[in-house]
Protein backbone atom coordinates (compact mmCIF):
# COMPACT_ATOMS: atom_id res chain seq x y z
CA UNK A 1 0.00 0.00 0.00
CA UNK A 2 1.26 3.59 -0.72
CA UNK A 3 0.49 6.44 1.16
CA UNK A 4 -2.56 7.77 -0.70
CA UNK A 5 -4.19 4.02 -0.52
CA UNK A 6 -3.41 4.21 3.25
CA UNK A 7 -5.06 7.75 3.50
CA UNK A 8 -8.28 6.73 1.46
CA UNK A 9 -8.97 3.49 3.96
CA UNK A 10 -8.49 5.96 7.02
CA UNK A 11 -10.84 8.10 5.82
CA UNK A 12 -13.29 5.40 5.24
CA UNK A 13 -13.29 4.37 8.54
CA UNK A 14 -16.08 5.44 10.93
CA UNK A 15 -15.29 8.17 13.44
CA UNK A 16 -14.17 6.51 16.35
CA UNK A 17 -11.91 3.98 14.60
CA UNK A 18 -10.39 6.25 12.47
CA UNK A 19 -9.84 8.75 16.19
CA UNK A 20 -8.53 5.22 17.57
CA UNK A 21 -6.10 4.74 14.26
CA UNK A 22 -4.82 7.91 14.33
CA UNK A 23 -4.24 7.56 18.62
CA UNK A 24 -2.32 4.20 17.93
CA UNK A 25 -0.25 6.68 15.55
CA UNK A 26 0.42 9.17 17.89
CA UNK A 27 2.04 6.17 20.12
CA UNK A 28 3.76 4.69 18.12
CA UNK A 29 5.91 7.96 16.92
CA UNK A 30 6.17 8.38 20.72
CA UNK A 31 7.97 5.10 20.81
CA UNK A 32 10.66 5.93 18.52
CA UNK A 33 14.01 5.31 19.79
CA UNK A 34 15.71 8.96 19.85
CA UNK A 35 19.69 9.59 20.43
CA UNK A 36 18.85 11.98 23.40
CA UNK A 37 19.27 11.03 26.78
CA UNK A 38 15.90 11.11 28.64
CA UNK A 39 17.53 13.79 31.31
CA UNK A 40 18.45 16.31 27.88
CA UNK A 41 14.36 15.76 26.90
CA UNK A 42 13.17 16.44 30.36
CA UNK A 43 15.73 19.78 30.38
CA UNK A 44 14.18 21.24 27.30
CA UNK A 45 10.93 20.95 28.27
CA UNK A 46 11.32 22.15 31.57
CA UNK A 47 13.01 25.42 30.21
CA UNK A 48 10.13 25.01 27.59
CA UNK A 49 7.52 25.89 30.09
CA UNK A 50 9.65 27.80 32.28
CA UNK A 51 9.61 30.05 28.95
CA UNK A 52 5.66 30.25 29.01
CA UNK A 53 5.45 30.52 32.18
CA UNK A 54 7.44 33.89 31.98
CA UNK A 55 5.46 34.97 29.17
CA UNK A 56 2.15 34.89 30.97
CA UNK A 57 3.63 36.24 34.01
CA UNK A 58 5.66 39.07 32.27
CA UNK A 59 1.66 39.82 30.54
CA UNK A 60 3.01 39.11 26.68
CA UNK A 61 0.60 36.34 26.45
CA UNK A 62 -2.59 36.39 27.49
CA UNK A 63 -4.61 33.13 28.73
CA UNK A 64 -7.37 32.33 27.46
CA UNK A 65 -11.05 30.81 29.18
CA UNK A 66 -12.27 27.37 28.21
CA UNK A 67 -15.23 29.16 26.52
CA UNK A 68 -13.18 31.45 24.31
CA UNK A 69 -11.01 28.57 23.03
CA UNK A 70 -14.51 26.61 22.61
CA UNK A 71 -15.89 29.28 20.49
CA UNK A 72 -12.52 29.60 18.70
CA UNK A 73 -12.22 26.21 18.33
CA UNK A 74 -15.83 25.96 16.93
CA UNK A 75 -15.24 28.83 14.62
CA UNK A 76 -12.29 27.00 12.91
CA UNK A 77 -14.73 23.70 12.25
CA UNK A 78 -17.43 25.68 10.98
CA UNK A 79 -14.74 26.93 8.29
CA UNK A 80 -13.38 23.69 7.39
CA UNK A 81 -16.90 22.01 6.96
CA UNK A 82 -17.94 24.00 4.54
Amino acid sequence: MDVAEVEQAMLALDKRDLAALIHRGIQALDEIETEAPQSEIDAAWNAEFRRRIDEVDSGQVELLTADDVDASVNELLAKFQG
